[in-house]
C-alpha cells in the first residue's frame, strides 16, 4: 500500500541545489507539485525514509517537512527547537 507524503521545504539561501532537491522528491514515487516548495507523493517510503533522501540533498540551515496522512506521522529537519517541541506536543491532540 502507497503512502500518502506531503513535503514542503524551504531552502534558505540563493544559489541552493533545488534541482537535486526536487529530482529526490520525484525519484520517491508518483508526485505532484502543488505549490512552489510543496508536494504530494504517493510512495512506499515511510516520512522518515523520505525525509532522510530528500534532506541530504540540503544544507543544514535549510528546512524539511514530512507528512504521511495515512499513518499520521510526520518527520522533519530544520525545524528550529520552539517549533519541534510544539508539534510534538500538540500532534495527535
Amino acid at each position: 500500500m502507497a503512502n500518502n507524503l506531503f513535503i514542503t521545504y524551504d531552502l534558505n539561501k540563493v544559489g541552493k541545489n533545488y534541482s537535486g532537491v526536487i529530482d529526490a522528491i520525484k525519484n520517491l514515487g508518483e508526485w505532484a507539485k502543488y505549490q512552489k516548495s510543496a508536494w504530494y507523493v504517493s510512495t512506499t517510503y515511510t516520512a522518515e525514509q523520505a525525509g532522510k533522501i530528500v534532506w541530504a540533498n540540503m544544507d543544514a540551515d535549510d528546512s524539511l517537512m514530512v507528512i504521511d496522512c495515512l499513518h499520521n506521522d510526520a518527520y522533519w529537519f530544520g525545524l528550529t527547537e520552539e517549533v519541534s517541541k510544539f508539534i510534538q506536543k500538540n500532534w495527535n491532540r
